[in-house]
């Protein structure tokens, strides 16, 4: 496994295991499997419903809590500093576990400022040991950045070879924040794994293209946290560094970007509209 360096020192694994979507019932099942398979870096949230899964898993896997890097997310409901405070330790009972490696603002809706305010004080009591930010557009990063104590981190944000980001990611590099995707495989929407220059790079390289589109990804300095289900993938999926791409395939690969969303625009109205029903 690779890391990368966080802004206070921290290092995070460049390959980490979300589970969005993964069932209550099936999600410590899918993270043994994945710990089992060589990931250390696991990726819930709140608003997943699956936090307990997490802690079940790593508890039950034997491997030590400091060779593993949890991270979990604050939803809207939870915004504002005394109900954030108070969801940071239901989390950390939830996952069984002191501290966190990341907790991260979900959406930046709510009392976000609030939420910050809870994350510096529960990472100056050594219960979080970096926090940052989630789907947060370039101008809400500066802002937050500007006017916090602590500066954000992270931040993870959908990226994939058809959304490469690359605004967001001039933007985080200038902050010191660091790029994370979610959704880096775009769950093949749009054909991504099919793709014809993403297979022949691949093929050249005896690699999937989901291998492909991660190691480009990676090595463009992006955290990737592909989701399956499946042990088999979940394997695949973490063994991409026993390559690198050339800077010609790094190209062709950057030019298949579209700049277009695979899923929902955040500051579409009804968009919106549906984050708040989920709050």
């Amino acid at each position: 496994m690779e890391y990368i360096t966080l802004n206070n020192g921290v290092q995070m694994p460049k390959v980490g295991y979300g589970v969005y979507l993964i069932s209550p019932e099936e999600c410590a099942r899918c993270v043994s499997d994945a710990i089992e398979v060589g990931y250390r870096s696991i990726d819930t949230a709140q608003q997943y419903e699956n936090e307990e899964g997490v802690g079940e898993a790593w508890v039950k896997s034997g491997v030590a809590r400091e060779e593993l890097f949890l991270t979990s997310k604050i939803w809207i409901s939870e915004a504002g500093e005394e109900k954030a405070m108070k969801s940071i330790d239901e989390t950390l009972r939830k996952m069984k576990t002191d501290y966190l490696d990341l907790m991260l603002i979900h959406q930046a809706f709510g009392d976000y400022y609030g939420t910050w305010r809870a994350m510096e004080k529960a990472y100056k009591a050594g219960k979080l040991r970096a926090i940052g930010v989630s789907n947060f557009f370039p101008d809400r990063l500066i802002d937050l950045h500007h006017f916090s104590e602590i500066k954000p981190m992270v931040n993870q944000i959908e990226t994939h070879i058809i959304h490469q980001r690359k605004i967001d990611h001039e933007y985080m590099t200038k902050y010191g924040c660091v790029h994370e995707a979610w959704a880096p495989l775009g769950e093949g929407k749009n054909g991504l794994l099919q793709n014809p220059v993403i297979c022949g790079i691949g093929e050249k390289y005896g690699k999937t293209a989901a291998q492909t589109i991660l190691r480009f990804l990676v090595q463009s300095d992006v955290v990737v946290i592909p989701k399956s289900s499946r042990k088999e993938r979940m394997a695949e999926n973490i063994n991409i560094f026993d390559f690198a791409l050339t800077e010609e395939e790094m190209n062709a690969i950057r030019a298949l970007d579209q700049q277009q969303t695979v899923f929902f625009k955040h500051y579409d109205p009804e968009i919106v509209e549906m984050f708040m029903t989920l709050a």
